[in-house]
């Protein structure tokens, strides 16, 4: 080896173990705070929940700019050698190969590269496009989930060890009613007596460590009998007086995939093997993909990685077009998507409407307070990337020409392929105006009484969505309404809620500006049924749910909670579920 492939080899090596000691920093971190989840539900520390919950989301770009500062601190790296990072790459891969989290120090990798060089290196030469590492039988200490076999020591004992090994410090206020409470739940999903027996293989495994989050903490698994095979989850509540009880049994794929949503608040989940984890979780929800997955359980950055490999593969692997996407043209992003891809991609415009009155930063600033804010369950989580290239020819004409006429500042070209700089995507929903369109009284009914629900419980999770129009809301595919249009988001703290003063004369009400001071934080409620219920069959219906959200006085009543530290429970699982008391 010649003396200067010898100094690449070493000077390799060395930034290398600097990347994978700046992930293992990392991932130490983020495990310290995950850890911290069952003390802070345990003591009814909801404050330090949020806060805890905000402080991780933000580690992660805190450590890649970290190691890049020491790599060019240590080793003078300030420009791009190929051939030398082409073997820091190699080295790197040594070095994960009895890693307990390869999948996420290779991400970790790649964003330390893509900060510091250009796109046209983006390839699997540079980074991980393609994973290096099987994740599969990865091994750890301990294993990724328990399983119990109530054919052997009963079902009441198979549940009291599930409650036991979860390791709450906390006593249950009454067990005996809670396991009671769960037997009939199961026995009701199992109709017929014949079903109810147990057979050769009946068995219960349970993921190990609680998932926790907001107010509760969640024991998730599945129960195999025979050829039944059911993802369940139970949900623990604290009574802030000392101690726990179970409040519902969460049961099939189609209950669960709600509670780990993607317009869910991520989870609090320790173990040492993510992906093991990650491969039980989707044996309990196949229709969630492993990048939704990773994302509900904290690791948003692999997440992202995860669902990048996906959305390539599909790329090769289709020939559809890009298309504006279905609804009401927005005033302040351009939305696109792929009709046989399940997302929706969001630029940002160069001028908004007139009456947008704020500028660019301001609505990245919204979107990144989305991110780390508690969306309970009624706000889209998304994606955001930087550099992305798209094939020029996969966009229909008018598409190509709208996007240049409205974010020029945001795309390029490269040859035949279009950069965007900036862009967010967000799973695709119908939206809710287009929904009201061809819905009957009885779905009319019921997605308006949800939609009243999602504005109340953002209230209450200290979020005013700003524009209340129904196209700013989706349906999702399991019928839930979720908002996803965040550009005039606040914090219902920065509102000031105010009834309309009684005119002055009579001629005050035909006036086109208002007899009264307007402030630009002033909010009036009664205002929003000029807007929202101009039809009668839905003003009808809001009225019958939702007439105090007409009400300044209601709005200030949730405002006086949310100073009082007071949160309010929302929970991902119908009312009707619950059990009694």
């Amino acid at each position: 080896m010649s003396e200067q492939s010898l100094h690449i080899n070493q000077l390799a090596r060395g930034i290398a173990t600097t990347i994978v000691q700046g992930f293992n920093r990392h991932f130490e971190i983020f495990q310290r705070i995950t850890a911290g989840a069952r003390q802070r539900f345990e003591e009814a520390e909801w404050r330090a929940v949020q806060l805890a919950s905000r402080e991780r989301i933000m580690l992660y770009d805190h450590r890649v700019r970290e190691t890049i500062a020491l790599i060019r601190d240590l080793y003078e790296i300030k420009t791009l050698d190929p051939q030398l990072w082409r073997e820091i790459k190699h080295c790197y891969m040594r070095l994960l190969l009895d890693h307990q989290q390869p999948e996420l120090a290779e991400t970790f990798y790649t964003s330390v590269f893509c900060r510091q060089f250009p796109r046209q290196y983006y390839t699997n030469d540079f980074i991980f496009v393609r994973s290096s590492i099987s994740t599969e039988y990865i091994d750890s200490e301990e294993t990724s989930y328990v399983s119990y076999y109530p054919g052997t020591i009963g079902l009441r004992e198979s549940i009291v060890n599930i409650l036991k090994n979860a390791g709450f410090v906390l006593p249950f206020e009454n067990l005996g009613r809670d396991l009671r409470n769960i037997y009939r739940a199961i026995v009701q999903h199992y109709p017929g007596k014949a079903n109810r027996k147990a057979q050769l293989n009946f068995q219960i495994s349970v993921i190990r460590h609680p998932f926790f989050r907001n107010k509760a903490a969640y024991l998730v698994g599945r129960m195999i009998n025979g050829r039944d095979d059911n993802a369940f989850a139970l949900p623990i509540l604290n009574n802030e007086q000392g101690g726990l009880y179970i409040d519902a049994l969460v049961w099939g794929e189609k209950q669960l995939s709600v509670v780990f949503s993607y317009s869910q608040a991520y989870f609090m989940m320790e173990h040492q093997v993510p992906s093991a984890v990650v491969s039980f979780l989707q044996q309990l929800l196949p229709r969630r993909d492993t990048s939704e997955l990773y994302s509900a359980i904290g690791l948003h950055k692999q997440g992202k990685s995860a669902f990048y490999r996906d959305f390539l593969h599909h790329l090769r692997h289709s020939s559809d077009e890009f298309v504006v996407a279905p609804g009401i043209r927005g005033m302040v992003m351009m939305v696109f998507t792929l009709p046989s891809y399940p997302y929706v991609f969001k630029i940002i415009k160069d001028k908004f409407a007139p009456q947008k009155e704020f500028t660019r930063q301001q609505v990245e600033e919204k979107y990144h307070l989305v991110k780390r804010h508690d969306r309970v369950g009624r706000m889209a989580d998304m994606l955001e990337y930087s550099n992305v290239a798209l094939p020029v020819e996969r966009f229909i004409p008018e598409l190509l020409q709208e996007l240049i006429e409205t974010c020029d500042s945001s795309i390029s070209f490269d040859g035949d392929k279009i950069i965007f700089r900036h862009i967010y995507l967000e799973r695709r929903m119908i939206p809710l105006n287009i929904f009201i369109e061809t819905a009957d009284d009885e779905i009319l009914e019921r997605v308006i009484e949800d939609y009243g629900n999602a504005i109340k419980q953002l209230a209450g999770a200290n979020i005013f969505p700003g524009d209340f129009l129904y196209k700013n809301f989706g349906v999702t595919q399991q019928g839930r309404v979720v908002f996803y249009d965040y550009d005039e988001i606040s914090y219902m703290t920065e509102c000031n809620f105010r009834k309309i003063p009684p005119p002055r004369f009579p001629e005050d009400e035909f006036r086109s500006e208002p007899w009264y001071s307007v402030e630009p934080n002033d909010v009036f409620p009664e205002e929003f049924g000029t807007f929202l219920l101009s039809t009668p069959k839905i003003r009808k219906s809001f009225l019958k749910y939702h007439r105090n959200l007409l009400d300044a006085r209601y709005w200030k009543e949730k405002q006086d909670k949310i100073k009082e530290g007071q949160y309010e429970d929302v929970f991902p699982y119908p009312e009707a579920l619950r059990f009694k008391r």
